[in-house]
């Protein structure tokens, strides 16, 4: 029930990844599991695309189908969707019982339960419409945790074995289902080191923890993610390492002379450590990705822009910590205090059943799990898990304690004589006095505790009234209040998504920040250049720069791209004064992201913000795309405290907004706005949550003559045309070989179809034109582009903008810019290419008929693929280091010389 509470503002998925989740579901149902393994989506990353298997949390979708297939009779997938989230919490509060019962008996699991079923930081990432990854891994995690300790704990050894089994394989796809869980790697390395000095049945270790990792890493290794990395990486090394450890160890002790085993195992723990340090350090195994480091060092957060804006990468602060645990904290250490208590008394066995080694992974997941929560806000799960584990060992034991001396007092006898019987004793009268006044106190101390116990876990679920662990876990799902900071329920992204499905058409290209592609291609059924996957920073990057430029240089840059509409949201407050309607802007849409944008594309914010770092300068406001999007205009700024106003910004002022569309669907600027969301066209006060859809303007001519943004065009700024005469060539003979750091890229011309392009082509090799120029311009997925004379020792700003100094007219033909084409580039007219050309590195039908083929790359493709590797910048896509990119030589060859002479700084084998 506390999970379902989202269900009061609407029935529908919640956050962004559960609509890919639900999509690639529905595929996988659709059309199998050997079309869903080989899925490549069209629609995520255009123009490159998603290999779906491999980039996904596969167990989700495949246990969703599964069970939908047995369960979901009458139902939609949508709606089976929504619940399923809900149903894997309840059941793991079942899995959190069984789990804590092998570590702290009966009474502890109970309280485990209890405390899993109101965690707020389980919750919130479990509840209803949250179809993502934690629910389910967290399940799969646990329930192989669970398997692995019973099977330790089991006297039977054919049980254990098929338990160690059980749980390698269940753990695996924790692993697969949610990244997270290899954080239980760490507990599970230490607790296995910690084994063969608590544990004595060494030859039941020497089989039982081998054969539980095998099964682990053989079932992670099976899945496309985490893969064969997995098991060859610093992540299977977490396991192999510390096995190998427990063999030795049990070796040393069994052959050590006695009185030397514990130096000889300290000897070997501390080798083993020096050891594993130096494997690690040599860099031999494949790396965790940079979010795993960050977990590791929250340190590392500041450095990657794009991982410090998602707000579930943040370290969670102390106000944070304190409303998800406050309680629990207090028996957490509680707990911890008991256990070290019991063991310095030597108390043997320990109470409620708590054996060594059980209770020092207890120890273990606790101080790791508040570790790895504590540097990385989305780890509050495991967090979570591990202070309720202790929280419910620490209240077990006190509960035994209190309610144990209870029970030993036993109430005063009464006489069996029947009512004439009378105790004639005075010492007798006054042991039964002192009896019934002890077992008074011992039940006074019983009911004080329980009443003790009850307020401290009910206070945190009651209070504060909006904040408490109840409260706090219910918020409108994301799609109807758009990730605002407001718990609202509007229809402005339904109605825009359900506009965009019905109203473009269906091979649309959508621009928007990466927040929003799951949403458009789920429900608007429309491609997207970048989805919540995040699976390319520099892709990201670019749409940062895309909206932070000026309104011409953003339309090259999308008209390049082959988008065909851009899409912008913004959240504020409405209000009236004096007739007329005004804004306060900021709460959770692009007007407050605006800021990660820039850090994300590597600009000098101070150029777009004032001091506060929010309220946008004169200069977004006229000169980027995005402040021409907004569809405000600043009016006034007012001191919140004193309500003075002022014309222009001061330190500490509030902007007011007026409504102004700047580019109407009748303009003729680069964009048309062809759709607002219903929030935005009402005028009445409140809330605004508004999505606003632009058609970029295939008509725009552009209004500078100049720009430093990169196109795959040449500035088209010089001179006439002129023609150059085709007859001075053969025809059919000649290829052109570029020599490059990796080697040869042969291009055999086409000149059946751009006779007049391949002719000005070789005439510019052969004078040594292209001698020592770069590919200035390198996208991944898109194209290289090279050409341009300024980059042999012009600046970088001039990169893209040089020709010869003359212009040739185009030859379109039927030939598609598919990968290893070679065309032209040019400027906005059809008639100004010049020097400048590009090779695909992808399918782009976008530039078919718009832009010259008069070649085709025939070897050294691997060439080509390299430098389409090369680390650039994500600004502007130039090459870091320009020798990377220089093409040494173009010369022109004869075929038949090229298939028997060998061009000289050939080092490539294509």
């Amino acid at each position: 029930m506390v999970r379902s509470q989202a269900a009061d503002y609407g029935f529908q998925l919640n956050e962004f990844d559960p609509f890919f989740n639900f999509r690639a579901t529905q595929y996988l149902l659709d059309h199998g599991v050997n079309a869903y393994v080989h899925w490549h989506d069209t629609m995520s990353w255009y123009p490159n695309g998603r290999d779906v298997y491999s980039t996904s949390q596969v167990p989700l979708h495949f246990t969703a189908a599964f069970l939908y297939k047995i369960f979901g009779a009458g139902s939609s997938l949508y709606d089976f969707t929504i619940i399923f989230p809900v149903v894997f919490g309840s059941l793991t509060a079942i899995i959190v019982f069984a789990l804590v019962r092998v570590m702290g008996g009966t009474t502890a699991g109970l309280f485990a339960s209890l405390f899993f079923a109101i965690s707020p930081p389980i919750i919130v990432r479990g509840t209803i419409g949250w179809f993502k990854s934690e629910p389910l891994g967290l399940f799969y995690g646990l329930l192989g945790l669970y398997l692995f300790l019973s099977g330790l704990k089991s006297q039977n050894r054919k049980i254990a074995f098929g338990k160690l089994i059980g749980g390698g394989l269940f753990l695996a796809i924790g692993f697969a289902s949610w990244g997270g869980i290899e954080f239980f790697l760490m507990p599970l390395a230490l607790f296995i080191i910690a084994l063969p000095f608590f544990r004595k049945d060494h030859k039941f270790l020497l089989w039982a923890i081998p054969l539980f990792v095998a099964a682990t890493l053989a079932v992670s290794g099976g899945f496309a993610r985490p893969g064969i990395s997995f098991v060859l990486g610093i992540r299977g090394f977490a396991l192999i390492g510390p096995t190998i450890f427990l063999v030795a160890m049990i070796f040393i002790q069994k052959f050590s002379r006695e009185g030397t085993a514990l130096r000889n195992s300290l000897a070997i723990l501390g080798g083993s450590i020096i050891a594993g340090v130096a494997i690690i350090s040599s860099n031999i195994l494949h790396a965790p990705s940079f979010r795993y480091l960050n977990a590791i060092n929250p340190f590392l957060t500041s450095q990657d822009a794009l991982v410090d804006s998602v707000a579930e990468h943040a370290t969670p602060n102390l106000i944070q910590n304190f409303t998800y645990f406050s309680t629990l904290m207090l028996f957490a250490g509680l707990g911890i205090w008991l256990i070290f208590r019991k063991r310095s008394e030597n108390q043997n066995p320990l109470p409620i059943g708590i054996k060594n080694e059980m209770t020092v992974f207890a120890l273990i997941i606790g101080i790791v799990g508040a570790y790895a929560g504590g540097t990385f806000a989305r780890l509050d799960l495991l967090t979570a898990t591990s202070v309720i584990i202790l929280a419910s060992i620490g209240l077990a034991v006190i509960t035994s304690e209190i309610l144990k001396k209870r029970t030993q007092v036993k109430p005063p006898e009464i006489s069996k004589k029947g009512t004439q019987g009378k105790i004639s004793d005075n010492s007798k009268k006054g042991t039964t006095q002192g009896k019934k006044s002890t077992y008074a106190l011992g039940m006074f101390a019983s009911i004080s505790y329980v009443v003790i116990i009850v307020a401290l876990l009910l206070v945190p679920t009651i209070y504060p009234a909006n904040g408490n662990w109840i409260s706090v876990t219910k918020s409108p799902p994301t799609i109807l209040n758009g990730g605002s900071n407001y718990a609202i329920s509007t229809n402005d992204w339904p109605a825009t998504l359900d506009w965009i499905k019905n109203n473009t058409p269906p091979n649309s290209v959508i621009a928007s920040w990466w927040d929003y592609g799951y949403w458009i291609q789920t429900l608007g059924g429309r491609t997207t250049l970048a989805d919540n996957a995040t699976l390319d920073t520099n892709t990201i990057a670019k749409i940062a720069k895309i909206f932070l430029s000026s309104p011409d240089e953003a339309w090259r840059m999308l008209h390049d791209w082959g988008a065909n509409y851009v899409l912008v949201y913004v959240v504020g407050q409405e209000f009236s004064s004096n007739g007329q309607q005004l804004y306060v802007l900021g709460g959770g849409g692009d007007e407050s992201k605006k800021q990660w944008f820039m850090r994300i594309a590597g600009e000098d914010s101070s150029k777009f913000l004032q001091d506060d770092q929010f309220t946008p300068t004169d200069y977004f406001w006229q000169n980027t795309l995005l402040g021409k999007m907004f569809p405000f205009t600043p009016v006034t700024y007012f001191d919140p405290n004193t309500h003075v106003q002022s014309a222009t910004y001061q330190s500490g002022y509030i902007g007011v907004y007026s409504k102004t569309i700047k580019y109407p669907v009748d303009g003729n600027g680069p964009l048309k706005l062809v759709y607002s969301s219903p929030s935005l066209n009402s005028n009445s006060s409140g809330i605004i949550s508004g999505v606003l859809l632009y058609q970029i303007n295939p008509n725009y001519v552009l209004q500078t003559s100049n720009s430093n943004i990169p196109t795959p065009q040449v500035n088209s700024t010089t001179v006439n045309p002129t023609t150059v005469n085709p007859t001075s060539v053969n025809p059919t003979s000649d290829v052109g070989v570029i020599s490059t750091k990796y080697g040869n890229i042969v291009i055999k011309f086409r000149d059946d179809v751009a006779p007049k392009t391949v002719a000005n082509f070789e005439k510019l090799a052969k004078s040594g034109f292209y001698d020592g120029t770069i590919f200035h311009r390198i996208i991944p997925g898109f194209v290289i582009q090279g050409g341009d004379p300024n980059t042999k020792n012009g600046s970088r700003d001039t990169w893209g903008t040089g020709d010869a100094g003359y212009t040739i007219p185009p030859e379109f033909s039927t030939l598609k810019h598919v990968k290893y084409m070679v065309s032209m580039a040019r400027g906005l007219s059809i008639n100004s290419a010049s020097s400048q050309f590009f090779i695909m590195l992808g399918d782009a039908p976008n530039l078919d008929g718009k832009y010259t083929i008069f070649g085709q790359v025939i070897s050294g493709q691997d060439v080509v693929d390299k430098i389409g590797a090369i680390k650039t910048d994500p600004a502007t896509d130039q090459p870091i280091d320009p020798e990377e990119a220089r093409m040494s030589k173009v010369i022109i060859q004869s075929q038949a010389t090229q298939s028997t002479t060998s061009p000289t700084n050939t080092s490539s084998t294509g």
